[in-house]
Order: C-alpha cells, then structure tokens, then sequence
C-alpha cells in the first residue's frame, strides 16, 4: 500500500467531465484533465486489505496494489511495467472499461473504492509522454507463422503476445483500417482514435503485420488460412445482433446500432460518408439500454437531434448495490454515463409492440407497451402508448459470432451458445486453429478480450512449440 492512513485522510476524486454545452459540440474525450499530484493522493487510499479482490475483479488480473503504491511513491517507470505485465492496452481500458476492479475494491464494501481506473490510464499516459513505450523486438524468431483474423482488443493483444514470442504474426482486418470494434465501435468522444494509432505503430514496429480490406471467409478462405499458417486465430467478435421481430421492422429508418454507429466515428474524424445514417433533426428512439445504447444517444445529441429517448426491457435499476450482486460482485445499479447527462430520456419496462411508417416506406411512430419483469415480461393491460420516431436504432445487444462464412468453411463445433467451442488452450475443434474474444465467450468487455487474447495467445505458443 502507498500509505497505511490514506483510506482514512483521502476522499475519493477522479477527473471530471467537461460541461455538457461543449462537449456535445465537438467529438473530443468528455473528460478533464488530472493532475498526477491527485493521481498519488489517489494511489494512497489502496489500504493494506490482506486479499486485494481487485485481482479476481480484473479480468486481465491486473496487479493493482503494486501499481498503486509506485504511483504513491513517484516511481512512474515501474509502474509501467508492473502494469504492462498483464495488460497490452492500458491506454484502452483506463477510458473505456466499466471497472469491475474497482466494484471489487475491498475499501468499496463501506466507502468509495480507489479510482484504480484513473490511477491506471495516469500511468499509461505517464510513460507514453516520457519516451518509455518503445517497439518491444524478440530476440530470437521461431520461424512459425500465425493468421489473427479480426483486429479488436482480442486479436490484437494475441498479435502482440505471439510476435513478441518470436512468430510471424499477420492480422487480417475486414475494415479499412485495424481496430475493430475499438476504431468503428466506440464513438469519439470515448476515446480518440490517435490513442489506437498510436499503439498500432508499436506493434507494427515490432513485426505484426495488417492486412486490412481483407473479408476472410469471402476473398480468403478459412482452408487457404490453414494451409498457409501453422496456426489460426478467429478473434472475429459476436457481430450477429439482436434483431427486433415486431411488425414495420423492415421500414426505413430502422437500423442496428452497428450500422449507425461506425458511421458517425469516420464523420467525425472528417472520412466522407455516403447516404450516412443521421440523427439530425430526428425524433430518435434507442431501444437497448446498455453501453451501446449510450453510445448511440451521445453520437444522437452530437449530430443534434429533435429529441433522443433510450428504452430497456429490463426493470429500472435500483440507485444503489442490488441485494443479489453483493461485493464483490459485479453490482447490478443504477449507472449513468456521459451520454445520459447530456439530455434524452431514458425509460425501462417498456416492450416495442410495432412500427408504423408513411407511405414511402419510412418510419414515423413507434407503438409500445410497459411490461412487468423478468424472465416473462408480461404486457401490462391498459399501458400502450407511441411516439413519433423518424430513426430507430437497434442496441439489444448481439447473439453469437456470424456463423456462415469462416467458421461454416471451417466447420467449427459451436457451444450452447452459438459461440465458437474450444478447450483451455482455446484451441477449436479444428486442428491448429483457435478462437478468441466475443467469439469465443460471447458479447463482452474490453479488457475481458484483452484477457481472452492474451491466454489464447499462450496457448498457440505452446501449440507452435510443441
């Protein structure tokens, strides 16, 4: 620990956010600057716990005492290294992940936890203004060459872990550019592009190489993969979503949220897009209440439109812990992030019944109705209503990777789920070819596919040595 009496001289304070009449006028990160005096004063709350549960909170099992008390003690350089030594992308999840570290934190059962996330993009950013972050070359190369498909968190974290090991890593991209769902999927004003850019120079530094413009399962096929690699990796994503199965759906003006929102990432970063999906000037209604949603509504209030409401099946969530999701649980609350301060109206318990459009084919009103709880959602008698909406946007979240294509090609074992099937060494029920991230596990965090990659990379390491 930094301090053995800072859980009890120090408050909790993490950055704030920039007023919302600004921030909605421009793409940049909502937040504020922070001093890294406050980041020390912050690295001083870790208390000497006995357990720190912030390990089992990580995914990515993040050393975070350790960390903790070198950022106390201005010791910036090790605390890099402490922190890379389980996490590829720091910079990633220090802006973008919820933080289950901190519903973790053993200080959080009675007071507010550390601002472990905070103290964490701090460090990152610390060393990348330093000089420190430099290509990390291996010195011997191994001579065996590995396909990544899919260029998101997992499959880049993968790509790093095996080249440093000493193999020839390709990462195929569908995209225009490496990132995915981290380039196309978050909007601007979470991160900033340059923030990826910045770490794709690393690794192309170090040897990984991109191939973007690349649809394998169409152009490349998954047999000319195995045939050409002695290992596969499908870090592919869970990109089939949800679809909304109500009457008018096929109305225009009714898109996924993955449609929408890629769109308004190369806007914003001035690309030209053509016939591009706009809120502007649109009654909007988001129907998903999760990150994706909130993405969707701040990228909503960006491009300005008439109105924005955000609805949920679920039942509202109560302001503070669920009784059910105790610590060190993942608790089930209340949340509200940038997007909601910003305007918009958020609801819950409400099933859309039906679209209605005009008589170009357009839609025009959304028909619905309040719903009682999980896991039947009965209608409540008497409660339907509508609005207007001009844009419905798609957020129920996603199903499973795409399954025809590359996984049909390769003819992989699927799980109950749909995602792709694998043993501990994440390899699949295809010999030398493996999976990763979403679609292995399923629609998830960040720093769960940073996880993913980084232990499935150990297990085509062991594979290629063997």
């Amino acid at each position: 620990m930094g301090k053995v009496t800072g859980f009890l001289e120090y408050t909790r304070e993490t950055p704030s956010r920039r007023p919302v009449p600004e921030r909605i006028n421009d793409w940049f990160e909502v937040y504020q600057e922070f001093s890294e005096d406050k980041v020390r004063t912050q690295g001083a709350r870790c208390m000497d716990c006995g357990v720190p549960f912030c390990h089992t909170g990580c995914p990515v099992n993040n050393l975070i005492p350790d960390w903790n008390d070198l950022v106390f003690r201005d010791r910036w350089r090790d605390a890099v290294r402490v922190l890379h030594s389980t996490n590829n992308f720091p910079e990633f999840t220090g802006r973008i992940c919820p933080a289950p570290c901190e519903a973790a934190c053993v200080l959080g059962i009675n007071e507010p936890p550390v601002a472990i996330k905070t103290i964490e993009k701090t460090i990152i950013e610390h060393a990348f203004h330093e000089g420190w972050i430099r290509p990390e070359l291996p010195p011997v190369r191994t001579g065996k060459r590995v396909a990544v498909v899919g260029s998101g968190p997992a499959g880049l974290a993968a790509a790093q872990q095996l080249t440093r090991a000493g193999h020839t890593v390709v990462v195929f991209e569908k995209a225009d550019k490496p990132g995915g769902l981290l380039r196309y999927g978050i909007p601007e004003f979470k991160m900033e592009k340059w923030v990826l850019d910045r770490r794709l120079e690393q690794m192309e530094a170090e040897g990984v190489e991109f191939r973007c413009n690349v649809n394998v399962g169409e152009g490349v096929t998954g047999e000319e993969l195995v045939r050409t690699f002695d290992a596969v990796l499908l870090a592919i994503g869970a990109e089939q979503p949800r679809d909304l199965r109500v009457p008018g759906r096929e109305l225009e003006g009714v898109h996924f949220a993955m449609e929408y929102l890629p769109q308004g990432n190369r806007a914003s970063l001035g690309e030209h897009v053509p016939n591009q999906i706009l809120a502007t000037g649109k009654h909007v209604v988001i129907i998903g209440g999760g990150d994706t949603g909130a993405d969707c509504l701040g990228t909503a209030h960006r491009q300005k439109a008439a109105s924005v409401r955000q609805w949920e099946i679920m039942p509202t969530p109560p302001p503070e812990r669920a009784a059910h999701t105790p610590w060190p649980l993942w608790p089930l609350m209340m949340r509200v992030e940038s997007a909601h301060e910003e305007g918009g109206l958020r609801d819950w318990s409400i099933a859309t019944t039906r679209l209605e459009g005009d008589a170009a084919g357009h839609v025009r009103k959304l028909h619905a109705i309040r719903v009682g709880p999980p896991p039947n959602f009965q209608p409540i008698a008497g409660s339907e209503f509508s609005v207007d909406a001009d844009l419905v946007l798609l957020a129920m979240g996603f199903t499973g990777p795409v399954r025809t294509g590359l996984i049909e090609q390769l003819g992989l074992e699927a799980d109950a789920r749909g995602n792709v099937k694998t043993g501990a060494d994440y390899a699949s029920s295809h010999p030398g070819v493996f999976a990763a991230g979403d679609a292995r596990r399923g629609q998830s965090l960040v720093v769960w596919a940073i996880a993913e990659g980084r232990h499935a990379a150990a297990g085509i390491d062991a594979y290629l040595r063997k």
